[in-house]
């Protein structure tokens, strides 16, 4: 064996070698965003693409009679004009089912329909030119004779029997229909001294990304390969879907999301334009590309969240919660959307009801049915804000009538934190939770005693401010039991490669995508702290199923959490590694080396031996120098997937502070507090931001938005004009808190934090409200919650 060369390059000082996760660091993408640097999915050219739009139906339910493109056919730069007919002769129809939904059922759905229309948007004709200018053009000419057919539009009358049956061959309109319970439900309401109950509303509202859907599908004939760039939450998930549909090897499919402009669950579905784009580009021999506009984005992108619920609470004189009962409908649009289902987000809130509180007694009705609307499904948060909104709107009409502060009467019914594990009434499993230490931080916080007495001599004056609470759960880090076990190829793990450069830089390969919520930042600094080396000395690389291990991408709160985990233990594997090599090269005993910030360094002293650049030169250039047999690994991989529950569950508790204006109805938001605790904090500054976000969308829910239809299915509302969104002048200041307990599940204790905003905010501003409108007794329990709603609960319209 060569001796060693002579070692050259400097060696760092002895430092105190700071740790990052736990850190405010600025996220590592921000500046390449802010300086234009981005590469979002229309920032992308290819040769010889072709640009598709696709005609919509005006309708919502109507028969395909003809379809006439003899004139867009002759229009300058058209390359093809391809209805649902053909397009199935290229794409299979797919329908969206779980098997552990029992009972669940829907209809085979195309990428084109070929004979019918079922929602105002679906896409019917493809047309497809050099330039989107000319395909926008062309469509203007096709003729399409459609015979309007009877819509189902109300979900009141879904299940009727004079209702029309929107797909015959499933016999009538129930896609499905769950009963949960628990048993002693009608003895707890019989002995309880307060029994309230309401009936909660809430109107369907979608994403509005900032980056619409968007993908360019380009297939290779001469290597019979697919390569799909997307806008996309779940790459992996897409490659699969598109190999299964088009009846292409796994391997023959690459897809590859680059930077994302928002997602919000709206970019986690396979939608029919998805699949008609990739169809086109197979047909043509040809990339294709589709961007959604903004006005056709209201109609194809899923909506959320409509739902009617009617609910009970049960409590004792004493203050305490013995039994919840709720009634849930839900409508999802004509079909269950693909792959994830459309059932999800009325299951979640069957799972979820009552979910912080210790009762005993609980019982559940669920039915999901079809109707002639934008098909819905997953939008940030699942479930959560309507269980959420429903359980603490019961709890506070509770408390009204026991005359308890309703601060009290959370604090007594919640499962105390001493009392973990332990199984929730619906049969949801929880290891560990902390509402009693959130609530303690809470009150303190927003200063709640001095809050009441400023309510008190405000209401003296006229001026009506209310208060309104929330404690939360969020369903985090999904183990298989979400999809997996209901035949969904949706990956329950992540994966994620650690590799040493030569230069003694890291590269982090990893499947969860960047969406703009920082999980790049945090992998960073994850890898960062587990290798050894400097924060700006790490890359990390998303979203390319060629190059990233296998994963399930972004979506229900699992980027920290299953994601980190992975990078954690690949940062791990590669430390031990990058020691091993260490040794051979200096001869050393590995118990006498350590990895610090850069270098190998004494494990007594801490002063550099060796630094990492020095030892990748010669790993990867003068192996011929280690001993003979001896191999540098110096790139690894690692998976991780949470199996020890089905789901890890975040909790917190937020605080909102209203004044509701009694004659013009108008709510005015004054102060949002929410102490979260999502697990191990690995970035205070990003977890902050990720809880804001989602709080604004919860305010958008809770106020502003809503998808409005008219008696035939027609959207009423599909613009930006008449939308509303939460603006920065709608928002109060959002002060945010934490309470840490980490979960035992992982190495790194992380928790997801996506969506715990969106899910409690809704029930804070509504409780809020109804708080502010007590003296006249009044209340409003439809979101979201308008001048008009407000005005007609007191009866002045």
């Amino acid at each position: 064996m060569n001796a060693p060369e002579k070692i050259t390059l400097p060696l760092p000082p002895v430092t105190e070698d700071p740790r990052y996760v736990g850190e405010s660091v600025p996220r590592s993408g921000a500046r390449r965003l802010t300086e234009g640097r981005g590469q979002y999915l229309d920032d992308l050219s290819l040769p010889r693409m072709g640009h598709v739009v696709f005609w919509r139906s005006p309708l919502a339910h109507a028969r395909i009679v003809s379809i006439d493109r003899s004139a867009a056919l002759q229009m300058p730069g058209v390359l093809a004009v391809v209805d649902g007919k053909e397009m199935a002769q290229v794409c299979k129809p797919w329908v969206a089912v779980l098997g552990h939904l029992p009972g669940m059922k829907s209809a085979p759905q195309y990428p084109l329909a070929p004979e019918r229309v079922c929602w105002q948007g679906e896409p019917v004709v493809a047309v497809v030119a050099k330039t989107r200018a000319q395909a926008e053009d062309a469509m203007q000419l096709l003729q399409v004779d459609l015979e309007e057919l009877t819509p189902v539009v109300d979900m009141e009358s879904a299940l009727s029997p004079s209702t029309p049956v929107i797909h015959p061959e499933l016999g009538d309109n129930l896609c499905f229909t769950r009963d949960l319970d628990t048993g002693g439900v009608d003895d707890a309401f019989a002995r309880a001294d307060v029994v309230e109950e309401a009936t909660f509303q809430f109107g369907r509202h979608t994403g509005v990304t900032l980056e619409p859907r968007a993908q360019i599908a380009d297939w290779d004939p001469g290597q019979q390969r697919l390569t799909v760039y997307h806008s996309q939450q779940a790459p992996h998930m897409m490659q699969d879907l598109y190999s299964r549909q088009f009846d292409l090897p796994e391997a023959s499919v690459r897809v590859i999301c680059r930077d994302v402009g928002g997602s919000f669950g709206i970019k986690v579905h396979a939608y029919p334009d998805d699949f008609a784009t990739v169809a086109l580009s197979i047909m043509l021999k040809r990339p294709v590309k589709f961007v959604a506009d903004r006005l056709e984005s209201f109609s194809s992108d899923i909506h959320a969240r409509e739902h009617r619920v009617r609910g009970r609470i049960a409590a004792t004189a004493a203050g305490e919660i013995i039994a919840f009962e709720i009634d849930d409908l839900t409508a999802i649009g004509p079909y269950s959307m693909f792959p994830r289902t459309s059932a999800i987000e009325g299951n979640q809130v069957v799972n979820l009801v009552g979910g912080p509180y210790k009762h005993k007694h609980y019982r559940a009705h669920l039915d999901v049915v079809f109707q002639n609307k934008t098909p819905t499904c997953q939008y940030r948060g699942v479930g959560h804000p309507i269980a959420c909104a429903v359980t603490e709107g019961l709890v506070d009409l509770a408390a009204r009538k026991l005359g308890m502060d309703p601060l009290e009467l959370r604090r007594r019914n919640v499962i105390p934190d001493d009392a973990y594990p332990c199984t929730g009434a619906s049969g949801i499993k929880l290891e560990v939770l902390s509402h009693q230490a959130c609530m303690s931080k809470l009150e303190s916080m927003m200063n709640y005693s001095a809050l009441l007495q400023e309510q008190a001599a405000l209401r003296s004056k006229g001026i009506h401010r209310g208060i309104g609470f929330a404690a939360v759960i969020e369903l985090t880090n999904p183990s298989a039991a979400f999809y997996g076990v209901g035949g969904a190829r949706i990956s329950a793990q992540d994966g994620a490669t650690a590799r040493l450069e030569p230069s003694g830089a890291v590269t982090i390969l990893i499947g969860v995508g960047e969406q703009g919520q920082g999980t790049e930042g945090i992998y960073a600094q994850i890898a960062a702290d587990a290798v050894g080396v400097g924060i700006e000395r790490v890359r990390v690389v998303t979203g390319d199923t060629d190059v990233t291990p296998y994963g399930g991408g972004t979506w229900a709160s699992r980027g920290a959490g299953i994601g980190g985990e992975a990078v954690l233990l690949a940062g791990m594997a590669l430390r031990e590694n990058i020691l091993t090599v260490a040794c051979a090269i200096l001869q050393r005993e590995r118990s006498t080396l350590s990895v610090r910030r850069d270098a190998i360094v004494d494990a007594d002293s801490h002063e550099p031996v060796l630094p990492l650049a020095e030892l990748g030169r010669i790993a990867y250039f003068r192996p011929d120098t280690l001993p003979a047999g001896f191999q540098s690994e110096l790139m690894v991989t690692r998976h991780y997937a949470q199996r020890d529950y089905p789901f890890i569950f975040t909790n917190g508790i937020q605080a909102s502070y209203v004044e509701v204006d009694v004659d013009t109805g108008f709510v005015k938001l004054l102060k949002h507090w929410v102490v979260e605790d999502c697990g191990r904090v690995l970035n205070p500054l990003l977890v902050d931001e990720q809880m804001r976000g989602a709080i604004v969308q919860g305010i958008g829910g809770a106020l502003y938005e809503e998808c409005l239809y008219d008696d035939n299915g027609i959207m009423l509302n599909g613009s930006m004009a008449d939308y509303l969104v939460p603006m920065a002048a709608e928002m109060p200041d959002i002060e945010v808190a934490h309470v840490e307990t980490p979960t035992a599940t992982s190495k790194l204790g992380a928790k997801g934090a996506g969506e715990a905003g969106t899910a409690g905010a809704p029930a804070a501003i509504v409780n809020a409200i109804n708080d502010a409108l007590a003296p006249f007794k009044a209340q409003v329990w439809s979101q979201p919650v308008t001048p008009e709603k407000v005005l007609r609960a007191l009866g002045k319209v």
